[in-house]
């Protein structure tokens, strides 16, 4: 089930499910200790005499508030006589998440109405020694185990706090859950278990004939009982509703510091945007890993999550933050990056938040041989945004530490890691992990990357390793002219693998991957080698029926749920040949990419949440959703339309693109300097 709703301040991160169901609550990183893991922690009306959960029976419309974090949930019980309207946040500053219930009452009558809320966690992803008591210094329910704590408490028409508690054990034969202790109305009181345990908590309002109330809910997070306890005097002395006001006006101040023109776009898209922007903030923690996605549900496909580091996702979001004006998260994963650069200079598949080396399938050791088990596009698009980075922002102080241990030492590994016979990058892991050769993406990504290092090391007047770098970007391009492109097919091939013998053998299956070869410099989107191919995968991978969209590759059998067409619909790849025709030029691609960003406004859930996949046959979102890699993708496709459209509309539109018309500076001429002479020192 996809995540509707993610909220975080960088070290708290909460999920919640289309029912409105807390299902993901990590701490102190994001996506790292999910001490709810997958779990429903819920919310249950009682009101004379009956009992419902939010759930499938209710009308739910799960949406945030216009340009922040905070959600704006619209709920109706129809038979309960029932409408809720909740507003939940994560405090920008403290590590708090608040929950504000509007009950309005439909019947003709007063009414009491109850509410409970559950928590039913397994703090640090597991079930073991956990403990949850009634704590009566806050009068709250404490859960804990080590070094992790979680303070609940609530307010209802009593300012004394909560009306009704119990906590108990759950996942034991005859012991479902805790839970179900609220389904009566009535909780037992129970004040103390330990091992498998859950809790509820119950508030009640007094609401007259077609009037509302508010109650509220929060959970403090910290390392200690002190902290938790500080956390809950806090709301008191605050009150829910001012921490909730400030958090709004938080995120509003920071989604609108810089706002390009969107008002040229369709309002759709424009919203999306933003929702985009803020969406890969809650996939950001603190300490400057970039997780892929947070959605708990896609453990049961492989018994593993998408809550890694992977760089070379963690890249392409950066670059998409430097493009829209936020430059505080690149810098933290740049410095995270740089702290990981393996001693041969090379980067490894996947890290943890803290900075451990994640889960992988890649092997040290095949085939009887020792193998590096990388992806060498994630090395190179580290050092490629950076790049990136510092021509927007020019922050010389930022990169001058990054640049012996992260852009050289990359750079020399790119420099050694490359296929004597072919001269290009040797082999590793394709971006989509799952084979290993010489691929064209990979291909494309290190030349961006070398090209990024030799700017550098112009930038710090080391001319002639600029020149070394530059001659072996020429010399991969020369290569990727001979080997990739395959006269016969008339395209491109994706990779170039070993056959049995020794010999390499191309790969012609058509893959929207193929446009790293123009997407960081190797090629052009109008060299007719790079037209030819992508009017093969606009061809072969477009997906039949009423969703549309790209696949990956022809024959992808990822979550695949239909034998017809070539796999399932995903963003990134429908968006990439927006790209490819906003590199184009033509005010017609132009508008044919304008349709494509708006097809992606039009599949995404109400949120404006984008999964990763969609269902072919009801645009239903499939795997991870959000994938932070979705609104990444959109967020730059957006500033590439806006940028092109510069370029060709007429005035007086036109000046309302002034800023995406950088006049030349010294460090455009720099890098044009450079492209000319790595083209000039090419032989094909």
């Amino acid at each position: 089930m996809p995540r509707d709703l993610p909220l975080s301040n960088g070290r708290l991160l909460l999920c919640f499910d289309r029912d409105y169901c807390l299902r993901d609550l990590s701490f102190p990183h994001v996506g790292q200790e999910n001490h709810v893991l997958g779990a429903r922690c819920r919310l249950g009306v009682w009101v004379a005499g009956r009992f419902a959960w939010v759930g499938e029976e209710w009308g739910r419309e799960l949406r945030y508030a216009p340009d922040t974090l905070v959600t704006d949930v619209r709920l109706a019980h129809d038979s309960l006589q029932i409408r809720l309207r909740c507003r939940d946040a994560v405090d920008f500053h403290e590590d708090l998440w608040l929950r504000e219930v509007l009950v309005e009452n439909l019947a003709p009558q007063e009414r009491e109405v109850r509410l409970f809320f559950t928590l039913d966690l397994s703090i640090s992803g597991n079930n073991v020694g956990d403990t949850a008591a009634f704590d009566p210094k806050s009068g709250g329910l404490l859960h804990y185990k080590g070094a992790r704590y979680f303070l609940a408490n609530a307010w209802g028409d009593s300012p004394d706090g909560l009306e009704q508690f119990a906590v108990g054990e759950k996942g034991l034969p005859g012991r479902e859950g805790t839970w179900r202790d609220a389904e009566d109305g009535v909780l037992s009181g129970n004040p103390i278990a330990q091992g498998s345990v859950d809790s509820v908590l119950g508030v009640s309002l007094r609401v007259p004939a077609g009037e509302r109330r508010p109650a509220y809910f929060w959970l403090a997070a910290g390392e200690n009982r002190a902290e938790v306890q500080r956390l809950d005097n806090l709301v008191k002395s605050r009150h829910p509703a001012r921490l909730l006001k400030r958090t709004g006006d938080y995120w509003t101040l920071w989604i609108r510091k810089e706002s390009p023109p969107l008002e040229f776009l369709p309002a759709k898209v424009g919203e999306l945007y933003r929702r985009s922007l803020l969406i890969l903030r809650t996939q950001t923690d603190a300490q400057g890993g970039i997780l892929a996605g947070n959605d708990s549900d896609v453990i049961h496909f492989n018994r593993d999550t998408y809550s890694y580091i992977w760089p070379r996702d963690g890249a392409l979001v950066a670059h998409a933050l430097d493009l829209a004006g936020h430059p505080t998260a690149p810098r933290n994963f740049f410095r995270f990056m740089a702290r990981l650069v393996e001693p041969e200079g090379c980067l490894l598949h996947k890290y943890n938040p803290d900075g451990t080396l994640a889960s992988s399938w890649h092997p040290w050791y095949e085939d009887g041989q020792p193998q590096l088990p990388i992806q060498e596009d994630s090395t190179a698009l580290v050092v490629w945004a950076l790049w990136q980075h510092f021509v927007s922002y020019r922050d010389l102080d930022v990169i001058k530490p990054l640049y012996r241990p992260l852009v050289k030492k990359a750079a020399e590994f790119m420099c050694a890691y490359r296929d004597p016979d072919t001269g290009l990058p040797a082999p590793s892991y394709d971006l989509w992990e799952e084979r290993r050769g010489i691929s064209a993406f990979t291909v494309g990504a290190v030349f961006g990357g070398l090209t990024a290092a030799a700017l550098f090391c112009m930038v710090f007047g080391e001319e002639e390793l600029s020149a070394r770098y530059r001659q072996v970007a020429a010399e991969i391009r020369d290569a990727a002219s001979r080997h990739l492109w395959r006269p016969e097919a008339g395209r491109f091939a994706r990779r170039l693998c070993r056959g049995p013998d020794g010999a390499l053998a191309p790969d012609l299956t058509p893959d929207a991957s193929l446009w790293g070869l123009f997407a960081f410099g190797l090629f052009t989107a109008e060299d007719p080698r790079i037209t030819a191919t992508m009017a093969c995968l606009r061809e072969r991978l477009r997906v039949p029926g009423p969703v549309g969209g790209l696949a990956r590759y022809e024959g992808d059998p990822y979550h695949r749920v239909s034998p017809d067409g070539p796999g399932n619909p995903w963003f990134i790849c429908t968006l990439w040949l927006a790209d490819y025709l906003l590199e184009r030029g033509d005010e017609a691609g132009q508008e044919e990419a304008l349709g494509i960003l708006s097809w992606v406004a039009d599949h995404a859930l109400p949120s404006g949440v984008l999964a990763e996949q969609l269902h072919p046959l009801t645009g239903e979102p499939l795997s991870v959703s959000p994938l932070t890699w979705s609104h990444a993708t959109y967020v730059t496709t957006v500033h590439r339309f806006l940028r092109q459209r510069a370029k060709t509309a007429a005035l007086p539109a036109a000046a309302a693109y002034a800023p995406y018309l950088r006049p030349e500076d010294w460090i455009g001429r720099l890098y044009a300097q450079t492209c000319d002479s790595i083209h000039g020192l090419c032989q094909l």
